[in-house]
């Protein structure tokens, strides 16, 4: 299979390569121009030659950002989309919610307008969302059939899949992948949540009621497989573990797990003193009890249904 890929030096895009390079898979990255040019340059050999770096520019518009590579995509069977910014990377300002909004709206409407000029078109694309598309919801429980929220981290969300479920009109079958809280050792959201309990000032964030829907990079990295492989997998899949948690629960087992107490709560006013309102509120307070119903009606088996189990796979290895 050749797999076209946007985000692939991420968390989630590093990892998903290394397997489908592991099994035999050809991978094209589409990498910013600049990168490119810049790898070229320096003579750097190729660490696998299943493995092409395209180079895009993901601001131009329509097809003209990749007017220049379509030799080397030609033959595309699937594309997976996980181009965005960190929301967590910076304070929302005005100009960081239009960098946050961008980098997943307009680069996915570039993206799918490149995809039509590909003949035959992908027959898959997997496009990355996340369960902010529900907003926060206190104790309702939230499947894929829930209406959205509307906050700023929702309606991006809403734009971003929109984007990406025009492809459908190329004959393309498209998946949109809400991700929960993505646990992964050395990258995410994991290590900075770990921090405070390593230097033993770890808590609770809030009230501790509010529900974190979680899953571990291996589970991801197995469902986008899934997704790409199974024509049943189309639309909205919220990417989650079956057994959501409370926060208060979720510091709980984490300090279990690395041998720390949970006894600091951080209150909901220095959270927001810390990160702006608007930031706080949508990524650390915000309740969200997400399932899966597409998932638990499929095949898939979780590799880390539970979080106790999961953290210590997680955590356990080097």
């Amino acid at each position: 299979m050749k797999v076209l890929m946007t985000g692939a030096t991420g968390l989630v895009g590093t990892a998903l390569v290394d397997a489908l390079l592991k099994d035999g898979h050809t991978v094209c990255r589409l990498m910013r121009r600049e990168s490119v040019t810049s790898k070229t340059k320096s003579g750097a050999p190729a660490a696998d030659p299943r493995l092409i770096d395209v180079p895009w520019d993901p601001e131009a518009s329509g097809s003209a950002s990749l007017a220049d590579s379509q030799s080397s995509i030609a033959g595309t069977d699937a594309v997976v989309n996980l181009a965005g910014a960190s929301i967590a990377g910076e304070r929302w300002t005005q100009q960081r919610k239009m960098v946050l909004r961008s980098s997943r709206v307009k680069t996915t409407r570039g993206l799918v307008s490149a995809l039509a000029k590909m003949d035959p078109p992908p027959r898959v694309l997997v496009s990355a969302s996340a369960i902010g598309y529900y907003g926060n919801r206190g104790d309702e429980v939230l499947t894929e059939d829930s209406k959205p929220g509307d906050d700023f981290l929702a309606g991006v969300a809403q734009e971003w899949e929109a984007e990406a479920l025009k492809a459908q009109a190329l004959g393309t079958r498209v998946a949109l992948t809400r991700f929960g809280i993505i646990l992964a050792k050395h990258g995410g959201a994991l290590p900075q949540m770990m921090r405070p309990f390593q230097l033993f000032v770890g808590g609770k964030m809030g009230s501790g009621q509010q529900w974190i829907s979680w899953v571990t990079l291996d589970d991801v990295i197995g469902i986008i497989r899934y997704a790409l492989d199974n024509a049943s997998v189309s639309g909205a899949v919220n990417v989650v573990a079956p057994q959501p948690v409370r926060n208060a629960e979720f510091a709980k087992d984490l300090a279990r797990t690395i041998h720390r107490p949970a006894l600091f709560p951080a209150p909901a006013f220095a959270l927001r003193l810390a990160l702006g309102q608007e930031m706080a509120d949508s990524m650390l307070l915000a309740s969200q009890r997400v399932q899966s119903a597409k998932l638990t009606a499929s095949s898939y088996k979780f590799r880390h249904p539970d979080l106790q189990s999961a953290l210590a796979a997680i955590l356990s290895t080097t």
